[in-house]
C-alpha cells in the first residue's frame, strides 16, 4: 500500500496542480485505468491487475455459497418464548 501510495503521489499529484475538485477526480480516475489495465507489475508475473485478476481463483466463493450467511448451520437452537424448564433455573 505504501508503495502504491507513493507512486501515485510522484506521479500525479506532486506533479500536477489542479484548479478544481472535479479534474482531481477526472485525473486520478486515468491514472487508476492506466495502472490498472495498461502497466505490468513484476510482483504478479509481469502481468497487468485487470490480467491477474482473471486468473485469480478467489476462496470467497465458498463463504458465499450459504444464503443466510458463512457458517453451514446454527450451533444450537433458540429457546422457547414463555417456556421454563424447571431443572435449568438457578435456585436463590
Amino acid at each position: 500500500i505504501e508503495s502504491f501510495n507513493g507512486r501515485l503521489r510522484d506521479e500525479l499529484l506532486n506533479e500536477t496542480l489542479f484548479t478544481s475538485l472535479a479534474q482531481a477526480r477526472v485525473a486520478i480516475a486515468l491514472w487508476r485505468a492506466d495502472y490498472n489495465t495498461a502497466r505490468p507489475h513484476s510482483q504478479i508475473a509481469w502481468q497487468t491487475p485487470a490480467e491477474f485478476a482473471t486468473t485469480f481463483n478467489s476462496r470467497r466463493s465458498l463463504a458465499l455459497r450459504y444464503a443466510k450467511g458463512s457458517a453451514p448451520a446454527t450451533v444450537a437452537s433458540p429457546a422457547q418464548q414463555g417456556t421454563t424448564h424447571a431443572g435449568n433455573e438457578l435456585k436463590t
